[in-house]
């Protein structure tokens, strides 16, 4: 992480701490009820660009519900950073929820971490909402969990049939991250997917997280000739896998995974991320009311465009705020579990959301393509 952001220094605000890892209550707090949130992610270590997005969304969105004179309930968020360790995850978890005794857990950030610490919670009976998992079988793991993440199985196809309606191709060559249970998850959307859409699958190479040679990959891809490549793999392996692709001089077309939705993955990767796709809720350029006023607010803040992973996390975190305050309680975690899953028609920056009866998202997806350094809608 590069840096996290701190609080406004001009106003108290109940709830938001600087520190990603900080855990301490402010001593302050404003009069009125107050519900107790822990909030799980990752600041420092790999993927830290995924959780200062987060963390950055939280806090601004917790710093207009307590400074909201309509708000009838206020947050007190309690902010962990699992350094995407899975020990760290499973040790916040029981903190929030043994210690700390929260009503409801945002997070943790990545499948592995959840598939490690989730089942704690939902043994407890505490509503845990994922605001980035987005691989097979998370809500699976009981009635508690919720996510308004699009889980892969869904987004991914849409990528797929977009690209495959406008560019045609016929070949594809598959990488992906062999010890991240969301990438393997995903790796087996691709192998299901694209036979079914009557594409071949030329070469499946595979690689572990934090590596930064793809070069024997990259060199049995370029021997099969495929017409696109896809990836499933975070933004760092990503942007080093497309760099070294166009280096050897194989300019064709990537098919991303969630894990490409964030401005590190073009920072990263340069000139070589043009041509790259992906599936998102968040589409920059939405003409909604809320997106924008979000989208300048949050320039305004913090100084740079807000990514998916941002955008979830300030829905996740509204979304969240609206069950407490209808659910009349700031303690009984059942009544918050039973009406967030009564959830209907939300409207937030991503968009119309609903869960389904498995409590997974539904709402909208907008295809992206990265042209000259930015995401634009992929026409």
């Amino acid at each position: 992480m590069k840096w996290a952001a701190a609080a406004g220094a001009a106003m108290v605000i109940a709830g938001a701490f600087a520190g990603c890892g900080g855990e301490k209550k402010d001593a302050a707090k404003a009069e009125g009820a107050h519900a107790k949130v822990g909030f799980i992610t990752a600041c420092t270590g790999p993927g830290a660009a995924y959780g200062t997005s987060q963390k950055e969304a939280v806090d601004m969105a917790v710093e207009e519900i307590n400074g909201n004179p309509a708000t009838k309930v206020k947050l007190d968020v309690i902010t962990y950073d699992t350094k995407l360790v899975k020990t760290e995850a499973i040790n916040a978890v029981k903190k929030a929820v043994e210690q700390d005794k929260v009503l409801a857990i945002i997070g943790p950030m990545t499948t592995g971490e959840f598939f490690a610490a989730g089942p704690i919670a939902q043994q407890a009976g505490v509503v845990t909402f994922g605001i980035s998992l987005t691989a097979d079988g998370v809500t699976e793991v009981g009635d508690y969990i919720f996510r308004n993440a699009v889980p892969g199985k869904l987004a991914i196809p849409i990528t797929v049939k977009k690209a495959h309606d406008k560019l045609g191709f016929k070949k594809v060559a598959i990488l992906y991250s062999h010890n991240n249970d969301m990438l393997v998850s995903e790796n087996r959307i691709y192998q299901k997917l694209f036979p079914e859409m009557g594409v071949d699958i030329v070469a499946t190479e595979s690689f572990a997280d934090k590596d930064t040679d793809f070069s024997a990959q990259l060199t049995k891809i370029q021997a099969a000739a495929p017409d696109v490549i896809a990836i499933a793999g975070f933004y760092q392996e990503g942007a080093l896998i497309v760099k070294k692709a166009r280096e050897m001089g194989m300019d064709q077309p990537i098919i991303g995974n969630n894990g490409f939705n964030s401005p590190e993955y073009i920072k990263q990767a340069g000139a070589a991320a043009d041509g790259t796709l992906v599936a998102t809720p968040w589409n920059p350029e939405r003409k909604s009311e809320k997106a924008q006023a979000f989208r300048k607010a949050y320039k305004e803040k913090y100084g740079h465009e807000p990514d998916q992973f941002a955008a979830q996390a300030y829905d996740g975190v509204y979304m969240m705020h609206e069950a407490i305050e209808k659910s009349g309680t700031t303690t009984d975690r059942k009544k918050l579990r039973d009406t967030l899953a009564g959830n209907k028609g939300f409207e937030g920056v991503t968009g119309t959301f609903e869960f389904d009866q498995d409590r997974n998202p539904k709402m909208d997806m907008d295809v992206l393509e990265v042209k000259d350094g930015q995401w634009v809608p992929f026409a």
